[in-house]
């Protein structure tokens, strides 16, 4: 016989199976996307992953010559941020339907953000569970509660 409690429990592993599975295939997308970047006179283009890792490094112009090394530096340095942004903002789009409102990927994934945000105080589960949790099985003894000291 299935009861109410044994009902919550299965339809919460759904629930876990379904969000484990949502979860690699995002983890998968994300390792897939690349953000490039090309700095102004086309002296640098720079492709990076999500994670920030530069995968390549072009100079599609010869305009790097005439740079000097300061320069150059400074130009890199910049298209490999813009590069970066870029990435951050595709990870953004993919996951802002599963982020709660308010919440930014890119600031999450950046430090700026707090990720407590995405857990609710009160998280969401069927009655009958909340039922147990706060008053225990219906056809057992209510478990006797500690007292913190």
């Amino acid at each position: 016989m299935t009861t109410p409690y044994d009902q919550g429990i299965e339809d919460l592993m759904a629930l876990y199976r379904k969000q484990r599975q949502e979860a690699k295939e995002t983890r998968r997308r994300i390792n897939e996307i690349t953000g490039t970047a090309t700095a102004p006179r086309q002296t640098v283009k720079v492709t990076v992953t999500a994670q920030g890792e530069v995968t390549a490094i072009e100079f599609p112009t010869g305009a790097y010559h005439r740079m000097t090394p300061k320069e150059l530096s400074e130009a890199m340095l910049t298209t490999i941020a813009q590069a970066r942004a870029a990435a951050l903002e595709q990870v953004g789009e993919l996951t802002s339907l599963t982020l709660p409102p308010g919440v930014n990927a890119a600031d999450l994934l950046q430090g700026r953000a707090d990720p407590t945000l995405l857990l609710s105080e009160d998280p969401t589960m069927p009655d009958s569970v909340r039922d147990y949790i706060e008053h225990g099985r219906p056809d057992m003894p209510t478990p006797p509660r500690s007292n913190p000291s």
